[in-house]
């Protein structure tokens, strides 16, 4: 157990991460990235990317080691720690602490957290990310072009992504475990009306397959009423049954929308003064490397201008 002082700590060292801990780094401002895995956050779970400007084609494992390194040079030190609570004290500074009963001490925290897509938790999702499973079609469907898609779910990100997905693929399968769908008419009727998506009701994914490769092949459906079960020949599934942020760490109310994403003024700060956020954990359009980065980028130079107002305020009393 030990604690540490430091002028900024940073939670998560995904794209958003890393990014607040370069800038942050940059303005010789004590930083200190925590992370409990490998530095990369989705990245991770990418095999490849083709949306990042000035990467026509990057492995998500290369993209974040190249991250990695460049919050590095600049002093955004990553260390390996489980954050389980962040913690406004009484003076306005925060205690950040980790599950191994380390804390770190600071005036300001950027909470790039991510969130975690919600899992079917069956057999072959795991062993077939970025292989043809996929959580983002945004990021993925290119890979498609001209395959079968199979996309899960029945909100209006699994509709809105579905309709999509027809711009690549042949033809596109959505399946949903109820009889009707959760998302807007709206919705719905762009859905039905698109000839390239046939919808099955009623019915769930009990295990993906792949090929000799290893790349998506089929998947084992089972209609949920009957209980009759079939196959389904596809190059790809799309998971969209909810994302869950990462924000349960913060230990006191912060403002946020219905979904746990937590709401931001345009300097990334949250409504809890010297708590900002950046990337997948605060409301926002759409969910990008680039939108991450851009999120990051303005949270650490917002917090430098925060700390060097209070600091200034606390010389003049």
């Amino acid at each position: 157990m030990a604690q540490h002082e430091v002028d900024i700590v940073v939670v998560g060292a995904g794209p958003a991460g890393m990014t607040a801990g370069l800038y942050a780094g940059r303005s010789m401002l004590n930083t200190v990235i925590l992370e409990r895995g490998a530095p990369g956050g989705e990245l991770l779970n990418t095999e490849m990317i083709e949306d990042y400007p000035g990467f026509e084609h990057v492995e998500g494992w290369d993209l974040a080691q190249k991250f990695a390194a460049h919050a590095a040079k600049f002093g955004g030190n990553i260390i390996n720690a489980n954050v389980d609570r962040v913690k406004r004290l009484p003076d306005g500074t925060f205690e950040t602490s980790a599950d191994n009963g380390d804390a770190w001490h600071s005036e300001a925290v950027i909470v790039t957290a991510g969130g975690t897509p919600i899992k079917l938790g069956i057999p072959g999702e795991a062993e077939y990310a970025g292989k043809g499973v996929s959580y983002c079609a945004v990021c993925d469907g290119a890979f498609f072009k001209g395959q079968v898609i199979a996309v899960v779910g029945g909100g209006d990100a699994a509709c809105e992504e579905a309709d999509y997905l027809t711009r690549f693929g042949s033809k596109v399968y959505l399946i949903h475990r109820r009889d009707e769908f959760r998302a807007s008419k709206i919705v719905q009727q762009r859905v039905f009306a698109n000839p390239k998506i046939e919808v099955i009701f009623d019915t769930v994914v009990d295990e993906i397959h792949a090929d000799a490769k290893g790349l998506v092949d089929h998947l084992s459906l089972r209609n949920v009423k009957t209980g009759a079960t079939s196959t389904l020949a596809t190059n790809g599934i799309f998971v969209f049954i909810g994302f869950k942020p990462n924000t349960g760490i913060i230990a006191d109310h912060v403002d946020h929308d219905a979904s746990g994403y937590l709401i931001t003024d345009w300097n990334m700060q949250t409504s809890i003064p010297g708590l900002f956020a950046a990337g997948d954990v605060r409301v926002q359009l759409t969910r990008q490397v680039t939108t991450a980065v851009g999120d990051a980028t303005t949270a650490a130079v917002a917090a430098e201008k925060y700390l060097t107002a209070r600091r200034k305020d606390r010389a003049n009393t």
